[in-house]
């Protein structure tokens, strides 16, 4: 296994997609005004080793209740695809129950580490080697940290104009990586 830097780059870009913690300041500036200090260290670690233990388990778990790689890859482009239109479109497919502290729950899981980036990590594991998801998991773990630290700095230089334009972005980028990651693996599927 050797390290691969296009790879890196393209997973780690895949993954900041996904978790969009940029278009995450308003759910965590929110959470932060409701529920008082975010432990940004705490959150950012159990995200980290969540998504490090689902790329290692997550193919076994889907062994053992009979699915392949393949039509998970599918599965998760579908997911990838729906979380695009809420960032594009601004509307919002999945809803959540209002959390009561906010470290762990929900910026640790589901905010960064969930359905839709473990949906991701098995779909990258077929396409690219373990080590540079592994160092695409850290650089965006690096990424979510000082973001969770500096939010209140963010959402002021951006705005709430800036936010929504950088969502979209990374909507349509979303949603181009969705489309490749259902071309390259639904053929696999009637093979």
């Amino acid at each position: 296994m050797t390290v691969n830097w296009k790879d890196v780059f393209t997973v780690s870009m895949v993954l900041f997609a996904v978790i969009d913690i940029v278009g995450s300041i308003p759910i965590i500036v929110n959470l932060r005004s409701k529920l008082g200090h975010i432990q940004s260290e705490k959150a950012s670690i159990v995200a980290l080793v969540i998504m490090i233990a689902f790329l290692f388990v997550g193919e076994e778990i889907l062994k053992l209740i009979g699915i392949d790689a393949n039509s998970f890859a599918v599965a998760g482009s579908f997911v990838l695809f729906f979380l695009a239109l809420e960032m594009i479109l601004g509307i919002n497919l999945y809803k959540e129950d209002n959390p009561s502290t906010a470290s762990i729950v929900p910026i640790a899981f589901p905010l960064i580490a969930g359905a839709g980036t473990m949906t991701t990590l098995l779909s990258l594991r077929s396409q690219y080697d373990k080590i540079n998801i592994i160092i695409a998991i850290a650089i965006n773990v690096a990424v979510v940290y000082v973001v969770l630290k500096s939010s209140a700095k963010i959402e002021r230089i951006l705005g709430n104009n800036g936010l929504g334009v950088i969502r979209k972005v990374f909507g349509v980028i979303l949603l181009a990586i969705a489309v490749k990651l259902f071309a390259s693996n639904v053929k696999q599927l009637f093979v």
